[in-house]
């Protein structure tokens, strides 16, 4: 058990109550920005989605972040998916960061779960063939204030709007897990190109000050209705960068409609196709877990299906697997689940022998 010895500041606890259902509903909505090296070349792409949901049952935000891409013809990315509360608090959290190096490819999975009165960070990192594992535990009346990576980006997009008169100061993890302090201030206003318009944008600086190793800081610049534009890690030659405007902002101004060219895509030589395929793959991989831990019910239901399914062995799966499942339908009239398993064969009719022969042709 770990106990905190590091304390987020006044401003922030003040900060985290202000905060009103309706700042929440405006930050749902979808950001896509592309990486680009210092030469300006395409690398990747980074996404953020945030939108309300349910989790177990209470009020809670679903955001969802994914960066892939390669830098030197090495693949690599990071995946989030978090559920977090409308006070921002981390209900669970997986992280996956991969780099897809030829002789020693590195893979780090984290998972934050809140279990009755704590905070449980389970770790599994595969550096080539070695695998380790590591889990810690964390008692929630310490951790009041906490910023993870996923709330993190809900956050950012409300203090945009809501405006960053002063340094908050929050709890947060490092990159290997540490307990440190994380601070946010605002940058000045600056004019940046979007597609072809000039917008104003107002930034924030977030620094993760670690106790194991040097502050790591980002500096991102947002659109006034909280649209991610620019954002660069300190120190790094890649830069994440909005394209375009997004439509809720664009004029609705009539365009012609684009025509692209067809072009085959194999997923063994695209390099970059990969690693979206590997993203994706995790994603969803994710997600289904998720939802199976959610709903143990799921996985009841099925083997208890399956195990009648063998018992019964029925020629026609389809209609077996209908009469099961309608038992759980509220709209249809109850009646037996296993009725195309226990239907009784009609009698066979008796022939009239002294009906004449059928004609021949």
């Amino acid at each position: 058990m770990n106990g905190s010895t590091v304390q987020p500041s006044q401003d922030t606890i003040q900060f985290l109550q202000t905060i009103e259902p309706e700042d929440l509903s405006l930050a749902t909505f979808v950001d896509s920005l592309v990486t680009t090296s210092d030469t300006g070349k395409e690398l990747g792409e980074f996404t953020v989605s945030i939108q309300y949901a349910k989790y177990k049952g209470e009020d809670a935000y679903l955001v969802h972040a994914n960066s892939h891409g390669a830098i030197d013809n090495v693949p690599c990315g990071t995946s989030i998916t978090a559920y977090v509360s409308p006070k921002l608090e981390t209900l669970e959290q997986q992280h996956h960061e991969y780099v897809k190096l030829a002789d020693h490819p590195l893979d780090r999975k984290t998972f934050i779960v809140i279990q009755d009165d704590k905070m449980v960070i389970n770790k599994v990192v595969t550096q080539g063939e070695e695998v380790s594992r590591g889990a810690e535990t964390f008692d929630l009346s310490t951790m009041k204030g906490f910023i993870s990576e996923g709330s993190n980006l809900l956050l950012q997009r409300i203090l945009v709007r809501k405006g960053l008169p002063t340094t908050l100061s929050f709890l947060s993890f490092d990159s290997e897990t540490n307990l440190c302090t994380t601070t946010y201030k605002s940058l000045e206003e600056r004019t940046e190109t979007v597609g072809k318009e000039e917008v104003e944008v107002v930034g924030i600086e977030r620094t993760i000050h670690s106790t194991a190793d040097l502050p790591t800081t980002w500096q991102s610049y947002f659109l006034k209705d909280g649209h991610l534009c620019n954002r660069v890690q300190v120190g790094s030659p890649v830069t994440m960068k909005l394209l375009r405007m997004p439509r809720i902002m664009e004029k609705e101004e009539p365009s012609e409609k684009a025509v692209f060219e067809k072009k085959s895509l194999d997923i063994n030589e695209d390099m970059q196709l990969f690693s979206m395929f590997l993203d994706r793959k995790d994603q969803l991989k994710n997600d289904h877990t998720m939802y199976m831990r959610h709903h143990p019910e799921l996985q009841a239901i099925l083997a208890d299906f399956l195990q009648f399914l063998l018992l019964r062995k029925p020629e026609d799966i389809f209609p077996f697997a209908v009469d099961y499942f309608s038992s759980f339908s509220s709209q249809l009239p109850s009646h037996s689940p296993y009725a195309k398993s226990s239907e009784i064969p009609p009698k066979p009719q008796k022939v009239d022998t002294n009906l004449p022969p059928p004609p021949y042709p």
